[in-house]
């Protein structure tokens, strides 16, 4: 059986504002990201998913699908979906990509509306990253 039925809880949550097969989705690319699942290994199968979550199979299997479309997965015929090469990196520049959308976008929009200079943020970020990192928490590896 395949590493994701085999996790204890971690089961996806109805009431998340987000789509199922959305999460589906999310889940298989942050266990790639996290290197749970690497470059041609086998993900769980559809059906796996389904009984995993507790979900319908097409519902997983439109989740699993997003994934192929973004060239993240890849389907052999009568095996089972694996990890593309190079959908870590696709994944890591996706989610960067998105960090600055999400955050830095509205971080640089603040700190012009109370008059910090370029400096001033980034002493402020400095800080709180090397804060961060004398309490321990490890720092993201990239590929």
């Amino acid at each position: 059986m395949n590493q994701l039925t085999r996790q204890p809880g971690g089961r996806l949550t109805v009431d998340d504002s987000r789509p199922i097969f959305q999460q589906v989705a999310d889940r298989i690319s942050s266990d790639i990201l996290a290197g749970t699942y690497g470059e041609e290994d086998q993900v769980p199968s559809t059906n796996e998913i389904a009984l995993f979550h507790r979900i319908n199979p097409a519902t997983a299997g439109k989740g699993v699908n997003t994934l192929v479309t973004r060239g993240i997965l890849y389907k052999r015929r009568g095996i089972g979906m694996f990890v593309a090469t190079g959908a870590r990196r696709i994944l890591l520049e996706e989610r960067q990509a998105q960090f600055v959308r999400d955050y830095v976008d509205p971080l640089v929009a603040e700190a012009r509306a109370i008059g910090f200079t370029a400096e001033d943020a980034l002493r402020v970020v400095g800080r709180r990253l090397g804060a961060a990192t004398a309490a321990g928490e490890p720092r993201k590896e990239q590929s």
